[in-house]
C-alpha cells in the first residue's frame, strides 16, 4: 500500500503536503497506514511524531487559527476517520515568499487522504457533520506558553470559509488579528 505525496508548490519549501495511501477492503472492514517513517522520510518529512491527538466536533464547529511558537513549534499530520471537514492552513512565517497565503482541503472518512503541515502554519478547520473525529500526530508536544491563535475571520488573510453556522469557542472569537499576533520570522 504505497504513499503518494503531494507537495503544495505554491507555498515556500518547507511546504504542506497531501499524502494519500491506498487500504485493503475485505469482509472485516477497511485496512490503510497512517504513517511509515521510510516513505516520509524518503518524502522530505524526516521527523518523528511524539505527540498525538483527537478533536471531536458537532457539525459547524469551527477550530482554529493555531499554531505553537519556537521552540516548541509543532507539525502536523492530520486526518479524519469519522465525518468531514474543510481543512484550512496559513502560511505565518514572515520570511516567506508565499507570507499569509492560505489553502483548503477537504478530509473525510471516506478519503484515504492526509495532511502534513511542517512548523511555520497556521491550522484550523470547520466540521461539516456531527461527531467528526479529527486525529493528528505532532511532530513536538503542547506547550501551554508557547500557544497561539489567530482569528479565524483575518480580513487581511481573507480566508473563505464555508460557513452555514458557527459554533467557535471564546478564545477562538478572541484571538489577536495577525497585524498583532506573534508569529515566525
Amino acid at each position: 500500500m504505497p504513499f503518494r505525496f503531494k507537495k503544495l508548490e505554491q507555498f515556500d519549501p518547507p511546504q504542506p503536503i497531501i499524502i494519500e495511501t491506498g487500504k485493503f477492503l475485505d469482509s472485516r472492514g477497511v485496512f490503510f497506514e497512517i504513517y511509515k517513517r521510510s516513505e516520509f522520510d524518503a518524502c522530505g518529512i524526516e521527523r518523528d511524531f511524539v505527540q498525538f491527538n483527537c478533536s471531536i466536533s458537532a457539525k459547524n464547529a469551527l477550530r482554529g487559527l493555531h499554531y505553537q511558537l519556537d521552540p516548541f513549534a509543532q507539525g502536523k499530520l492530520i486526518t479524519v476517520i469519522q465525518g468531514s471537514i474543510i481543512d484550512v492552513f496559513v502560511d505565518i512565517r514572515k520570511s516567506s515568499k508565499s507570507w499569509l497565503n492560505y489553502d483548503k482541503i477537504l478530509l473525510s472518512r471516506t478519503q484515504n487522504k492526509f495532511l502534513y503541515l511542517p512548523p511555520g502554519y497556521a491550522h484550523g478547520f470547520y466540521a461539516l457533520e456531527d461527531d467528526t473525529y479529527l486525529v493528528y500526530g505532532c511532530t513536538n508536544e503542547y506547550n501551554k506558553d508557547f500557544e497561539r491563535s489567530i482569528r479565524w475571520d483575518d480580513p487581511d488573510i481573507n480566508i473563505t470559509w464555508p460557513i452555514e453556522q458557527i459554533c467557535i469557542s471564546k478564545k477562538d472569537a478572541e484571538a489577536p488579528y495577525i497585524k498583532d499576533a506573534e508569529v515566525f520570522d
